[in-house]
C-alpha cells in the first residue's frame, strides 16, 4: 500500500529516492471512479521502475477538463484510493493544468501516460525532453473509462434513480 504525500514534499521525496538509486516512474490523471483500466494502467506503469509516483488532479482541474458535473469523488478521497492500490508507492494532489511542473520538479526516469495520448498532444512533451525522461505510452483499456462507467450507471438507474 502506498502513501499519500503533499505536492510540496514530493520534489524532496523524489530527490531522496533518486539518491538511494531508485528508478522513478511518474504518471498522473483524474482517477475519478476507479475501474480496472486504472488498475491495469498503474500496474504497467509500476513495472517500468522501482517507485511509482502518481499525481491526482485537483477537483478544479477535473471540472475544467471533464465538465461541471465532475469529479464524482473529491480529490482527498481519490488520492487516498489511488495510494491504496498495490502498484502505487506515493500519490499526491496537484493543482496545475498540466503535469509539466511535476515532470520538471520530480525529474522521473520514466514518464508514463495512457494510450489516448501521443507525442503530438502531450502537454508535458518538452518537460520530458528537458529532464531526459523515457516517455512510455501505456495501452488504453478500451471500453473502460470513468465517463463510460458514469454513462452506464446513469442508463441503468434511469428515470427512477434506483
Amino acid at each position: 500500500m502506498g502513501e499519500v504525500v503533499t505536492s510540496a514534499g514530493v520534489e524532496e521525496l523524489a530527490a531522496r529516492l533518486r539518491r538511494a538509486g531508485k528508478r522513478l516512474v511518474l504518471t498522473n490523471g483524474c482517477f475519478d471512479l476507479l475501474h480496472v483500466g486504472h488498475l491495469r494502467y498503474l500496474a504497467a506503469a509500476k513495472a517500468l521502475g522501482d517507485v511509482l509516483l502518481v499525481g491526482v488532479n485537483a477537483d478544479e482541474e477535473v471540472r475544467r477538463q471533464k465538465g461541471p458535473s465532475r469529479p464524482f469523488v473529491p480529490a482527498t478521497e481519490r488520492v487516498e484510493l489511488v495510494a491504496g492500490l498495490v502498484p502505487v508507492d506515493y500519490a499526491f494532489i496537484f493543482t496545475e493544468p498540466t503535469a509539466t511542473g511535476l515532470v520538471l520538479a520530480i525529474r522521473p526516469d520514466v514518464y508514463a501516460k495512457g494510450g489516448d495520448y501521443n507525442p503530438a498532444n502531450l502537454p508535458e512533451m518538452s518537460a520530458v525532453t528537458t529532464v531526459g525522461a523515457r516517455l512510455v505510452f501505456l495501452p488504453f483499456v478500451a471500453g473502460r473509462s470513468t465517463t463510460e462507467l458514469a454513462m452506464l450507471i446513469a442508463g441503468r438507474l434511469g428515470a427512477n434513480g434506483v
